[in-house]
């Protein structure tokens, strides 16, 4: 059974940077399209940025591009988010899901994750 297992997350100054994880168990990640989602307090979850299968294209949305970087690691099954330069609207938890492909709407990914808590605040 495939699963999804989020990491990194944590507390950071704005203007700081952290590194989200999302391991997989059960499949090969390099097959399957990852999506980065984030869900704030209060707000409906929104796609951050999407990675294709097989070296596929990356997409980020608007508001992250230029800060966030999504990249594979094959060797060890997992998709990161590099996130730099953080700002206090980048609150929330993120989650990584799977698809079969990038441009498929959200409510077809799967396999989604537990989440990991990203906060920025001084």
């Amino acid at each position: 059974q495939a699963q999804l297992v989020e990491s990194g997350g944590g507390l950071v100054q704005p203007g700081g940077s952290l590194r989200l994880s999302c391991a997989a168990s059960g499949l090969t990640l390099d097959y399957y399209a990852i999506g980065w989602f984030r869900q704030a307090p209060g707000k409906e979850r929104e796609r951050v940025s999407c990675i294709g299968g097989s070296g596929g294209r990356t997409n980020y949305a608007d508001s992250v591009k230029g800060r966030f970087t999504i990249y594979r690691d094959n060797a060890k099954n997992t998709v990161y988010l590099q996130m730099n330069n953080l700002q206090p609207e980048d609150t929330a938890v993120y989650y990584c899901a799977l698809g079969a492909m990038c441009v498929i709407p959200e409510t077809h990914f799967g396999s989604w994750g537990q989440g990991t808590q990203v906060t920025v605040s001084l």
